[in-house]
């Protein structure tokens, strides 16, 4: 049985995992995931915890992002390896692809669910804690990311998979300021890479669904 990938085009956490699939060209069935989706049904009975993505190999489901690409370096490898063979690097890129999910893709989320709520203090109240938040996590990135072209270096790796649509909502939620301007020449890179360029062209159909309001570019 071939490689299946539950989940939404517009969601963060799916273009993570797709950029890893689109990296390496893993042959793979994409499964949208929706209101009116035949999919639904088996993604539900499968994960009840009622979260995207979820890859299916075979009689084994492998849910969250950072373990899925994982998993997939350890059965599907490519060309590119998205986590390091040294054991201190790979700890490196594992920590940056939490500071992405956790500090910058968290907050966003925060803002998220606050315009959604369709009450106008939760939508002030999320905004103003994903802007704390951000400006924190762009502060420390951009130091970071000073002389290099990958998050971790020179190599593409699963923190850059994080990175990539984190970076892209998140400048949508609070623009990245100008000031920080190795992260958003890094945020450019990504939005040139072919994998992410190709999950940003899938889901550019679904825009007018950002309750922030989709800005006119990217």
């Amino acid at each position: 049985m071939s490689l299946a990938l539950y989940g939404h085009p517009f969601s963060s956490y799916t273009q993570k995992v797709l950029v890893a699939l689109y990296e390496n060209a893993t042959p793979f069935e994409f499964r949208a995931i929706g209101p009116d989706s035949p999919h639904t049904a088996d993604w539900l009975q499968r994960w009840p915890l009622r979260k995207f993505p979820l890859l299916v190999d075979g009689a084994r489901d492998v849910a969250e992002t950072s373990i899925i690409i994982e998993y997939l370096q350890l059965t599907h490898p490519g060309p590119v390896r998205l986590l390091p063979a040294d054991p201190m690097a790979a700890l490196d890129v594992r920590f940056l692809d939490r500071f992405f999910d956790c500090h910058v893709m968290t907050p966003v989320q925060r803002a998220v669910d606050g315009a959604l709520s369709g009450d106008d203090t939760k939508r002030a109240e999320g905004l103003a804690h994903a802007v704390q938040k951000l400006d924190l996590a762009y502060a420390w990135l951009d130091a970071q990311l000073a002389g290099r072209s990958w998050a971790a270096g020179v190599d593409f790796t699963l923190a850059d998979c994080a990175a990539a649509p984190s970076l892209f909502y998140a400048d949508w939620t609070h623009r990245i300021p100008a000031q920080f301007a190795a992260l958003r020449a890094y945020r450019e890179r990504l939005l040139a890479r072919p994998s992410f360029a190709r999950a940003v062209d899938e889901a550019r159909p679904y825009r007018p669904l950002f309750p922030l309001g989709a800005p006119d570019r990217d």
